[in-house]
């Protein structure tokens, strides 16, 4: 009995699939301990087709940091964009986070890998995906605060959503899709709910996170 003849795909196809089987590599790995070989075996390709593909580890690992960055940020803008009002644009914004985190667990580690995108001479690749949920914040924070003060308070939110997002949505039992978005539905409103509740009690104070320290 003869093996069927391997199926030959084009060049972008080929670079698509590397890319997806990348992903899951790198993810289960960390790029530290990750190699090409590693990474051409489980596509099931030689290490010279992937280097047709990606001249070096880093860079292909800098692809897909690049890949995802643009995914979660897209998906933030567009819910906050169908968003009725501004509160509202905070709580569609953390949605389309945890869900992305939800169904894409993998490329949720890879992104929160700091030592992989710091070994790989890529720029952090989460500053964009949290300014991109600051933005939506930051308006809501009318409390006589200075610009400094109130970037400070929405990246606090910001660092929780992103704390809650790893504590609850990664590397648990698998459950069906409608059950993971009514879960991320649910924590977007108690993160949302945890935010307004303290920023209400912010009150301007006499030093802020922009004042110049003296000696």
């Amino acid at each position: 009995m003869t093996n069927s003849p391997r199926q030959r795909l084009s060049a972008s196809n080929r670079r698509a699939q590397l890319l997806e089987v990348a992903m899951s590599v790198f993810a289960d790995g960390g790029f530290a301990s990750t190699t090409m070989e590693e990474i051409a075996h489980r596509a099931g390709v030689t290490k010279p087709v992937l280097y047709q593909h990606f001249p070096s580890k880093a860079a292909l690992y800098r692809e897909l940091l690049a890949t995802v960055t643009t995914e979660v940020s897209a998906a933030i803008l567009a819910a906050a964009n169908e968003a009725d009002g501004p509160r509202d644009q905070v709580v569609k914004g953390l949605t389309a986070f945890f869900s992305y985190v939800a169904s894409h667990n993998p490329e949720f580690l890879l992104l929160y890998d700091r030592t992989g995108w710091h070994d790989a001479h890529a720029s952090d690749p989460v500053h964009s995906i949290e300014d991109e949920l600051i933005e939506r914040i930051d308006p809501l924070i009318d409390a006589g605060l200075d610009p400094m003060h109130r970037r400070v308070l929405a990246a606090a939110v910001v660092s929780m959503a992103e704390g809650v997002g790893r504590r609850w949505l990664v590397g648990g039992p698998p459950v069906s899709p409608s059950t993971m978005q009514e879960r991320s539905e649910g924590l977007a409103q108690v993160v949302a709910q945890l935010a307004w509740s303290g920023l209400r009690g912010i009150q301007p104070t006499e030093t802020s996170p922009s004042s110049e320290r003296t000696s």
